[in-house]
């Protein structure tokens, strides 16, 4: 087995066990190691403020690589587009409205890990699951621009009455969000199309690059479990109330992947449920993670470990439920082409 294929089929545990690693590294190496040598190391602050700083970048790069490759003139969005953007915005601000009426709710947590489960786009390699269920890989691009478009209005605009920032009017926790997301969310698409006017040479030599998003994943990832690993551990809630938060992920994924296969098949064929499916259900979780820390209470940054686990278990399964009917196609059809015997 090659390392990139190694890599592909343990990258979620591999990422869990070296952001868990990571964690526990840096957390007893300032714990045990004496003054004088803490004193010519980078202070714990330092440590945060450079993942708060890696996190973001690694995410634009990301969507830059993975942009690069397509045609934005060439991308058609789906029928089904329109009512999943719909039912996932519409249930983040239903979300939001419910905390901004009731700000004592006792489950506050669970609403703000569904509303995190529900506004965080479609993961850029959820086009490459698609191409492997034979689905549509132009109307997955498609959705993945319009619900970045989605993310990058909607947050900015319901966190500051769902989750009011300490200190801040509307209007300025508006602005400061605004500034956080929008260009993380909608710089690359923009960047990728100034870069196609002024240096096509540079998108050229960054697609021939192989599986150069991925390896910017791979880091990327374990650094988000990281900062899941660390708010966990620092939680005020329990065992049962981190469970709680789990449960919830679970059942937004599932939820989103039935949603997404529903009207992908009542307003296309099959294989628009598979891609609709996909982009409803496949969700960027390093994104998920860097917005919980960073707008919402810490802990509900774990939903986005917990909802990577359950949608990478459902692609598993999908893929493996792939092989198999092509393996019995395969077989059906070898049988048929043998010479029968003249008797």
């Amino acid at each position: 087995m090659t390392l990139r294929r190694f890599l592909s089929s343990w990258s979620l545990p591999l990422a869990i066990l070296a952001g868990i690693l990571a964690y526990v590294t840096v957390y007893e190496l300032y714990r045990e190691l004496p003054e004088q040598m803490l004193s010519i190391l980078p202070s714990r602050k330092t440590v945060l403020n450079l993942v708060a700083v890696a996190q973001p970048f690694f995410l634009f790069v990301m969507l830059f690589i993975s942009f690069a490759k397509i045609r934005f003139t060439e991308l058609r969005p789906a029928l089904w587009a329109l009512p999943l953007l719909l039912l996932q915005g519409g249930i983040f601000a239903g979300l939001g409205w419910l905390l901004y009426l009731f700000p004592d709710l006792e489950c506050r947590f669970l609403a703000e890990a569904a509303m995190l489960a529900f506004i965080c786009p479609t993961a850029t390699a959820a086009a490459v699951i698609v191409r492997k269920l034979a689905g549509s890989v132009e109307h997955i691009m498609a959705y993945t621009i319009m619900a970045n478009l989605l993310s990058a209005v909607l947050i900015p605009a319901v966190v500051p009455f769902a989750h009011p920032l300490p200190g801040f009017s509307f209007g300025a926790a508006f602005g400061v969000i605004m500034i956080k997301v929008m260009p993380l969310l909608m710089g690359p698409v923009l960047a990728v199309g100034l870069c196609r006017l002024v240096c096509p040479g540079f998108l050229n030599w960054i697609t021939r690059i192989p599986d150069l998003a991925f390896y910017f994943w791979l880091v990327s990832l374990p650094l988000a479990m990281a900062v899941s690993v660390r708010y966990l551990m620092h939680s005020p809630l329990g065992t049962g109330a981190i469970l709680e938060i789990a449960a919830v992920s679970l059942a937004a994924c599932l939820l989103q992947f039935a949603l997404g296969r529903f009207f992908g098949r009542i307003c296309g064929s099959s294989g628009d449920a598979v891609t609709a499916g996909q982009a409803l259900g496949q969700k960027s979780t390093v994104f998920m993670i860097w917005t919980g820390y960073t707008f919402f209470t810490p802990v509900t940054a774990i939903t986005g470990g917990f909802y990577s686990i359950w949608h990478n278990s459902i692609n598993s399964w999908q893929l493996y439920r792939k092989s198999q009917e092509e393996a019995g196609s395969g077989s059906a059809a070898s049988s048929q082409d043998k010479p029968r015997k003249n008797g």
